[in-house]
């Protein structure tokens, strides 16, 4: 009887790890999931009429990039637990690296346009002219229509 008891203690703790474990290893499926919504929303974006700003993509890829680092700290922290497979883990981070890549491209355009539009709201508040063909700072005087045959 005792022996029964222990088996049937023993394989309880058996399933009560491997459910600790199928759990833990299911987390992944949210960061994933994240992921995918994230992609999916500059898959539109890129696609559509209506672009998307320089600022809105550098938000879109700093939420990527951030769940790319979430990922990679649980594929580092639960690899061997989970038995991750090796091209996974490492398309997971050659994925991540890409990501950094565009995001920094994209923050840096971003930065420049948002440089510009302060630069032009600056320009505009101080009545400063486009310095286009015929204005321009300094410039005064009339314009003269040409006289004659056309």
């Amino acid at each position: 009887m005792a022996m029964a008891i222990l088996a049937v203690v023993g394989s309880a703790s058996a399933v009560d790890t491997a459910l600790a474990q199928s759990a833990e290893c299911g987390e992944i499926q949210k960061t994933l999931q994240a992921r995918k919504d994230l992609v999916a929303k500059a898959n539109v974006a890129s696609n559509s009429k209506n672009k998307m700003t320089p600022q809105a993509a550098c938000a879109l890829f700093g939420k990527l990039q951030t769940n790319g680092s979430e990922g990679m700290k649980w594929i580092a922290a639960n690899k061997e637990w989970c038995s991750i497979p090796d091209s996974f883990a490492d398309g997971f981070k050659a994925d991540h690296t890409k990501v950094v890549g565009i995001k920094t491209k994209v923050c840096t355009v971003a930065a420049q346009a948002s440089k510009m539009e302060s630069q032009a709201r600056a320009q505009a508040q101080n009545g400063g002219g486009s310095g286009g063909l015929l204005g321009g700072p300094g410039l005064t005087g009339s314009l003269k229509m040409p006289q004659g045959a056309l």
